[in-house]
């Protein structure tokens, strides 16, 4: 937490708002722009004004005080990256768009980095090569570069952003698995010092890559992630990463393959109202194309394919939806009509539901007309079988069945055990006990520093304002001067005394301004408790007033600063 301090607002660069920003879609974004925090320059660009820039150095603080609780070791690697580096782990052509490239005058090609891993193990493969160097755990608290499609959200999604980003390094599995619960109970104790209701959930790696992965979510009604959480046990995971195990059925009652005459019912719903069946009786058989080639996708027809989920599986391919010009010179693939069952060259993966010895209504592969009894196993082979469905509130929780429960939230941390991945690309190797090369294992481990902020603002603000938690605020208490020269001069006189008590203050000594607007500005800006200079400060009295319960309280100066530096 920085030193104490006296700000005051007269000198203070912060203007505040009565009305939400236009473009404002959060209550994060709305308050923070409000009460003088950020000011945006451009989309997904923001300037972290002098109040705002205190909030994001105090996480920063608790950040970096637990991470070196843990043994980890600040660094500050450069922004602007080489390509050689993403080119060779292939992440240049992972990321795509969300790459800022930029050439330097000869010609040469950088981005604006995303995310480090490369750089990390290039630094480690200079600086390390003995097991005797190792385990070692690097981090770093650094601005961020992605080129968003729709940045939004305010500094929940911007272009430009602070992480905390850190990694591990150790010769064995066991020894990450140690590195990996080190950032694990680190990252609970600095959410918990934050203030931020968190839950852990089961992850994807995505581009990272790696294995083991969770992610910390800041549940939020503007959070952009879904996550299951089940109510009967302690399971809990991102929407992409729940699975659904396949249990084969008993196939044999069902009879022969029977081809419909089903004309003008190329959608789910259409063919359900014709046949007078329910959605869940037909299989959907969505056709996408991996890496260019054609692959059908096989789902209940009552549910729909979660095309993230499938990327996520499939990566590093790349999976689009056919169009209309795939199905040319392609008589075999029937649009609205296609059916696993003799579909020929083409890949059939299937939703785990589509489990062996289910029967269902599909497309025959001709125009109108649709197959009923076609029975998985018997009638056609699945090629791989992947949980690809959006998830839906009551699912079967793959821990214990009970009916999950879905719920918005905003990602704060991700943890992972990248292994050798890396470590591999770059031949990062160090000479191990026996005199023998060996591959060093790597972890990752991020935290949305200034992603947490909004997250804070979402989770903690109020129908007045912000309302931040004390080792967060941009001050410890907001003294108000609500009256004319000598209420001023007292606030000034008391901030001095909290200054020397050790607190960070802001003082409101703007002269002609009304004390309605001061308290509303008091309450909008959040710090956890406002001192007030009122009409009683001739006898020596404020007003102590606890910004989040709303009490307040009329006591002597004296016993106002013992409560509040005790």
């Amino acid at each position: 937490m920085a030193a104490a301090q006296v700000q005051r607002m007269s000198r203070l660069m912060a203007k505040t708002l009565r009305d939400d920003p236009a473009d404002a879609e959060t209550l994060s974004h709305k308050l923070l722009v409000r009460a003088g925090y950020v000011r945006r320059n451009a989309a997904g660009i923001w300037t972290w004004l002098p109040l705002g820039k205190k909030v994001l150095d105090n996480i920063s603080t608790v950040v970096r005080e637990e991470m070196d609780a843990i043994g980890a070791q600040e660094v500050l690697l450069p922004a602007l990256l080489p390509k050689d580096a993403y080119q060779a782990s292939g992440r240049w052509e992972e990321y795509g768009d969300l790459l800022f490239r930029l050439k330097d005058r000869k010609g040469g090609e950088y981005l604006l980095g995303p995310t480090h891993e490369e750089i990390f193990t290039q630094t480690v493969k200079d600086q390390c090569t003995s097991y005797k160097d190792l385990p070692v755990m690097l981090y770093q608290i650094q601005t961020k570069y992605r080129d968003e499609a729709r940045p939004r959200s305010g500094v929940l999604r911007g272009r430009e952003f602070q992480m905390k980003d850190s990694y591990s390094f150790d010769t064995t599995d066991e020894g990450l698995a140690e590195s990996y619960a080190l950032h694990r109970a680190a990252y609970q104790k600095i959410f918990a010092r934050l203030g931020l209701d968190y839950r852990i959930v089961s992850a994807v790696s995505g581009a990272m890559g790696g294995s083991a992965s969770e992610e910390f979510l800041a549940p939020a009604a503007a959070g952009e992630d879904t996550f299951v959480d089940c109510p009967a046990c302690d399971y809990a995971a991102n929407t992409e990463a729940v699975t659904f195990v396949a249990t084969p059925v008993d196939g044999s009652a069902h009879g022969p393959v029977e081809e419909l005459a089903t004309p003008d019912t190329p959608t789910i719903e259409s063919l359900a109202a014709h046949l007078g069946v329910p959605a869940s009786a037909t299989l959907k058989n969505l056709l996408v194309k991996v890496d260019g080639e054609i692959v059908a996708v096989g789902v209940p027809g009552d549910r729909e394919v979660d095309l993230g989920k499938l990327g996520e599986h499939l990566a590093p391919a790349v999976v689009e939806l056919v169009t209309a010009e795939d199905f040319e010179g392609r008589p075999d693939l029937v649009r609205g009509y296609v059916g696993p069952q003799g579909l020929e060259k083409v890949r059939y993966i299937a939703d785990p539901r589509v489990a062996p010895g289910t029967a269902w209504i599909t497309g025959a592969n001709k125009a109108d007309a649709h197959a009923k009894n076609v029975v998985a196993g018997r009638d056609f082979e699945v090629d791989d079988y992947l949980d690809v469905v959006v998830v839906e509130e009551g699912d079967p929780c793959p821990s214990c069945g009970a009916g999950l429960t879905l719920d918005r939230a905003i990602e704060i941390g991700h943890i992972f055990q990248l292994g050798r991945k890396y470590a591999d690309t770059f031949q990062l190797d160090v000479l191990g006990k026996e005199g023998k090369p060996v591959r060093v294992t790597m972890g990752s481990y991020g935290i949305g520093v200034s992603r947490a902020v909004a997250a804070l603002a979402e989770q903690t603000a109020d129908d007045k304002g912000l309302c931040w938690p004390a080792e967060i605020a941009p001050a410890d208490v907001h003294v108000v001067a609500a009256g004319k020269a000598a209420q001023i001069e007292a606030a000034l006189d008391a901030a001095e005394q909290l200054r020397a008590a050790g607190l960070r203050v802001l003082v409101d000594d703007r002269a002609g301004v009304s004390p309605g607007v001061k308290f509303t500005d008091a309450e909008l800006i959040g710090v956890p408790q406002i001192l007030v200079a009122g009409r009683r400060v001739a006898e020596g009295v404020f007003e102590l007033k606890d910004r989040r319960s709303g009490e307040r309280e009329e006591l002597p100066l004296a016993e106002a600063i013992a409560r509040l530096s005790a």
